[in-house]
């Protein structure tokens, strides 16, 4: 048996599966992650040890997913921003590894949503991939040759840290016009909190009835289809810019597919097409009709089967240290 930890700022989720990629528990625990590591992880561990004695089955490898910066090759947290104290350099898999008694596997959480797309989504016949992760930031995966390429750190694929517009917003990275400033969910948020202010999103301001706090990504989508053409143009804008980011990694890969998950994955059609839209307007060095453009298949999921598949990948690799080039 096998487990999948995809660890977030709020939540927790944790899944158990077969060796043949049937899941058969899902659990999710508060992170609670002001009370600091140690207590995160011993919850983890004993919500994944729970699962298992459940199911009377031996835990064979684990893998988790973290929101931040993570040495695949060394097991540990470089640092996590969203997390109190950041988890600066913290051996989380070998923490996990004493409490379980199994082998545990670290990656980023865009990764390993990458991983779960290429293993159990859109990618299970793709080469050659993409994964867009857009939510509270944007991240992503490359896949090439069906393998996740890392990197050094495993830090291969922040795609959304490319530069968008030189002189635009301040990222938390450091940098300014990053893409994920620009097509975020709290980049969305935030135009949509300044325009219900100005008294420009009636519709959404009823639906929330107000109270800018209540605003999500997905009312936004429902007051533009209501008639807040403001709220829509600010989706198409986002869209645009993703559609930017997305041309950019296509005219330098050239892949086959190209899969948006994450929160924003759900505002539907009206981002997604224009995103498809930007693309056709942009990459034109070679004919992108081949290239598919989709949202998940794995939806919310993508980390979970991600972790399961870096689990199942770990344990079936001959022994040794996880090689530099990918998984």
């Amino acid at each position: 048996m096998f487990a999948s930890v995809d660890i977030g700022a709020a939540q927790t989720a944790c899944a158990l599966a077969t060796g043949a990629g049937q899941m058969v528990a899902e659990r999710t625990i508060p992170t609670l992650a002001h009370e600091g590591p140690d207590a995160v992880l011993n919850r983890v561990a004993s919500a994944i040890g729970d699962m298992a004695l459940a199911a009377g089955q031996r835990l064979l490898a684990v893998g988790v997913g973290v929101p931040g910066l993570a040495d695949f090759h060394r097991g540990r947290a470089l640092f996590l921003p969203n997390l109190p104290a950041g988890w600066r350099d913290l051996p989380v898999t070998d923490r996990l590894s004493a409490k379980l008694s199994c082998p545990v596997f670290l990656l980023n959480d865009a990764r390993m949503a990458a991983l779960g797309e290429l293993w159990f989504g859109h990618g299970r016949n793709a080469k050659t991939m993409v994964v867009f992760t857009v939510g509270t930031g944007i991240g992503g995966g490359v896949v090439i040759d069906r393998r996740l390429r890392l990197g050094p750190l495993g830090a291969a694929g922040e795609v959304g840290h490319q530069t968008i517009l030189p002189d635009g917003p301040l990222c938390g990275c450091g940098n300014r016009g990053c893409l994920e400033t620009l097509a975020s969910g709290p980049a969305l948020v935030g135009e949509a909190t300044r325009l219900l202010k100005s008294g420009h999103a009636p519709h959404l301001y009823d639906m929330v009835n107000g109270d800018a706090d209540k605003i999500t990504p997905r009312l936004m989508t429902q007051a533009a289809a209501a008639g807040d053409s403001s709220v829509r143009e600010a989706i198409v804008r986002a869209g645009r810019f993703l559609g930017i980011g997305v041309s950019n990694v296509i005219t330098v890969l050239n892949p086959e597919l190209v899969v948006v998950g994450g929160e924003l994955a759900a505002v539907g059609p009206l981002l997604i097409d224009t995103v498809r839209r930007e693309v056709r307007e942009r990459v034109r060095l070679f004919p992108v009709e081949k290239v598919r453009i989709e949202t998940s298949a794995l939806e919310d999921k993508a980390g979970l089967w991600g972790g399961i598949a870096l689990a199942i990948a770990r344990v079936k690799q001959p022994a040794g240290p996880p090689t530099p080039e990918g998984i």
